[in-house]
């Protein structure tokens, strides 16, 4: 039983951890990206799909993305999407094919996005402990029910924080190589 605990605590705190590279992979730095434009939703045949469905997205060069539509009948319907999603793009259009040029990152620009990834780090930190405390106390109920004696507790606290440990190691990690990135001119 403590196994199965021991389990789904490691695959909780990896799942946060992915939450959190993802979060921090939105935020966007000064190169061209196609993970920038994950987010945009296109209304499509009566239905919002994701931009990725209706265009393929490649990157020109280091400050311009490509977004070729599938449908020529699409292409305002992307264009509109896009300049109307938050990330303050404003799209090129040639026939079906788009050029978003990405703004160099002024200082101040960069500094609040530095708060926000230090923000969505800490997000992560404090998922990954709740996980922990969840565990923990998934693990004391067993004791309380003579299921499992106090040593196995111990032991299994121990591996929790070890666990716990790794992962808010790997979300510093993340937030060490995302800042580095965001300060790169």
């Amino acid at each position: 039983m403590i196994d199965e605990i021991m389990l789904d605590a490691q695959e909780r705190m990896g799942k946060c951890v992915d939450s959190t590279k993802n979060q921090m992979a939105k935020v966007r730095t000064g190169r061209a990206h196609p993970s920038l434009l994950d987010s945009i939703q296109v209304s499509c045949y009566g239905s919002m799909s994701p931009l990725k469905q209706v265009a393929n997205i490649n990157i020109e060069d280091a400050r311009t993305l490509t977004v070729s539509v599938f449908d020529p009948s699409m292409v305002q319907a992307v264009e509109k999407a896009i300049m109307s999603s938050d990330l303050g793009l404003n799209p090129m259009t040639a026939g079906n094919i788009m050029r978003i040029p990405l703004p160099a990152l002024t200082e101040e620009r960069r500094k609040d996005f530095i708060k926000v990834v230090r923000a969505e780090a800490e997000n992560g930190r404090v998922a990954v402990r709740n996980v922990r405390r969840d565990a923990i106390s998934e693990v004391k109920k067993l004791e309380k029910a003579k299921e499992c004696t106090e040593d196995d507790v111990r032991r299994s606290e121990d591996e929790i924080q070890k666990y716990t440990d790794a992962n808010i190691k790997t979300i510093e990690e993340v937030l060490t190589a995302k800042e580095k990135e965001l300060m790169e001119v």
